[in-house]
């Protein structure tokens, strides 16, 4: 059974950084394509950023040049570098992985 624990979210300033980590666990990790998702309140989930099992990523148009996916294999970890922070930004990020959903971790950004 597959389990996704987010962690590293929190409040911060405009202008801020978080680093959001996601570690996996019960299933084969290392060429699994990882994403992250976001949920505004009263809004649907999107698509922020993903990492393929080798290594390529793709990202939102909106947070492209501020935000890093990563992924530390060793660990089963996959990781959101968030550079820049915005009011917009704020939301529960979730990290994703084919059909699973972790529970989501709070990232709020005052201006």
């Amino acid at each position: 059974q597959v389990q996704l624990v987010e962690s590293g979210g929190g409040l911060v300033q405009a202008g801020g950084s978080l680093r959001l980590s996601c570690a996996a666990s019960g299933s084969i990790f290392k060429y699994v394509d990882m994403g992250w998702y976001r949920q505004a309140p009263g809004k649907q989930r999107d698509f922020v950023a993903i990492i393929t099992g080798f290594g390529a990523t793709r990202y939102a148009d909106s947070v492209k040049g501020r935000f890093t996916i990563s992924r530390d294999n060793a660990k089963n970890t996959v990781y959101l570098q968030m550079n820049d922070l915005k009011p917009d930004d704020t939301a529960v990020y979730y990290c994703n992985r084919d059909t699973h959903w972790g529970q989501g971790t709070q990232v709020t950004v005052s201006s």
